[in-house]
């Protein structure tokens, strides 16, 4: 999984949209993944990451943040884009650290 590709966070957002991860997911009540186009929920086991990035900020290095492009078990694909380091929301932290990451297929 080639990492950091993009050089921003909107960069990284339009050319995933771009690909068909045109959904965007919200942690729920600490034990789900709420799809915000269609309202399907889903647990961690439900979901893969395809892939991830992680940005620090242009004008302040602590401003950190990583974008999930990830996949359900239903074939909804979308973005999850939170902070990281000290200002990570922890409950998505142990959320998406409980999400399988995707195996890709060698070229």
């Amino acid at each position: 999984m080639k990492l950091n590709q993009y050089t921003s966070v909107a960069h990284a957002t339009q050319a995933l949209r771009k690909r068909g991860f045109k959904d965007d997911f919200k942690l729920e009540e600490k034990k789900w993944m709420r799809n915000l186009n269609n309202k399907k929920k889903y647990k961690s086991g439900d979901m893969s990451i395809v892939e991830y990035h992680r940005f620090e900020g242009m004008s302040n290095p602590s401003d950190l943040s990583i974008l999930f492009a990830v996949e359900t078990h239903s074939g909804d694909k979308g973005i999850i884009v939170s902070s990281y380091g000290m200002y990570a929301d922890m409950d998505l932290v142990e959320f998406m650290d409980k999400v399988r990451v995707k195996e890709r297929a060698s070229a």
